[in-house]
């Protein structure tokens, strides 16, 4: 079966930087229309025997004329980090996936069209499984005989199963107060992954209530930080400007996709060169936003994001992810 989507809203711009190949979804499951995560990534959900397709576009703003292989590997979550396994590394997902074309030849300056399509096996096994669309760059070989190999892609998120997709969630556990090693002030968010998705971490701090009535931010969370399905991860927000130790009122505010959870405590930041000194929550509130926010996420061979860039150096003709 084939599901139904609807074109991704324009979130970024595809590459037009110079000397930059870039990698963007182009649509979207028509049920996750106002999820931000599904304008970013391949995410859904498939009963076994379900054929799903989507499209990417590539870019191409170097000045040469360039051969891109399009294809799909296995990726994992690691701690904190989506990680796309390098080159033809394969998974249930990724041997489940396909490309076409696989190696678009993009004129200086033009873009391609490619259509990704899944085919779920009838015996395939409950659960949610990841994978990576790669955009992979190769470089001629050296004088030494070395060849250059970059690769930026989109991440895919699949569960498998009957019935409904499972449902996201997650609870903020406990938020610490503490300095980071340049001495700025930070708060720990100690989040843990309740549903049956993994997550894409995001948000903002707001400081209320401070020495004398001030107040401070929003401050954003550090964007990159993906929770496996019953992980428990820390989620951390630094500070960029100066502030008093406090006491502050700190109330934290994270999602991933529509799934929004927040909670405050008072906290007090200790001295420049001291630990961290843990505060106590004392108020949780949670909602399921109806829309949030879509951020755009640059991508790296570590951390792959939605839509992603390689450039080239100025000198060398060497590529960057």
């Amino acid at each position: 079966m084939a599901f139904g989507t609807t074109p991704a809203p324009s979130t970024t711009a595809t590459a037009t930087a110079p000397g930059s190949v870039g990698i963007r979804l182009l649509d979207v499951p028509v049920s996750e229309a106002n999820d931000p995560r599904a304008r970013l990534y391949i995410v859904d959900h498939a009963t076994p025997g379900a054929v799903i397709q989507r499209h990417v576009e590539v870019s191409n703003t170097t000045s040469s004329n360039l051969s891109i292989a399009l294809y799909a590997a296995a990726a994992t979550i690691e701690g904190t980090s989506f990680i796309g396994d390098a080159a033809h590394a394969a998974n249930d997902l990724s041997s489940w996936t396909s490309v076409s074309p696989a190696a678009p030849q993009i004129p200086a300056g033009g873009t391609a069209a490619a259509t990704v399509t899944i085919a779920v096996p009838t015996d395939a096994t409950a659960g949610e499984q990841y994978a990576i669309v790669w955009a992979e760059v190769r470089t001629s070989a050296d004088a030494s005989g070395v060849t250059e190999v970059n690769r930026v892609g989109v991440r895919i998120y699949l569960s498998v199963g009957s019935g409904v997709a499972p449902a996201a969630g997650f609870t903020i556990g406990s938020l610490t107060a503490g300095r980071s090693s340049q001495g700025n002030p930070v708060v720990i968010a100690a989040v843990h992954n309740t549903g049956g998705t993994a997550l894409d971490m995001s948000g903002t701090l707001q400081l209320s209530d401070g020495p004398g009535g001030l107040s401070a931010g929003p401050f954003p969370a550090a964007l990159g930080v993906t929770l496996a399905i019953g992980a428990t991860e820390p989620v951390t927000i630094t500070l960029n400007e100066v502030v008093s130790s406090g006491p502050w009122l700190a109330r934290i505010a994270l999602h991933s996709g529509l799934t929004e959870r927040s909670a405050q405590a008072t906290v007090t930041f200790p001295a420049s060169g001291t630990s961290s000194a843990v505060t106590t929550v004392t108020t949780h509130r949670h909602s399921d936003a109806d829309s949030i926010a879509t951020m755009a996420v640059i991508a790296s061979v570590i951390a792959v994001a939605g839509i992603a860039v390689l450039r080239r150096r100025p000198k060398g003709g060497h590529w960057l992810a």
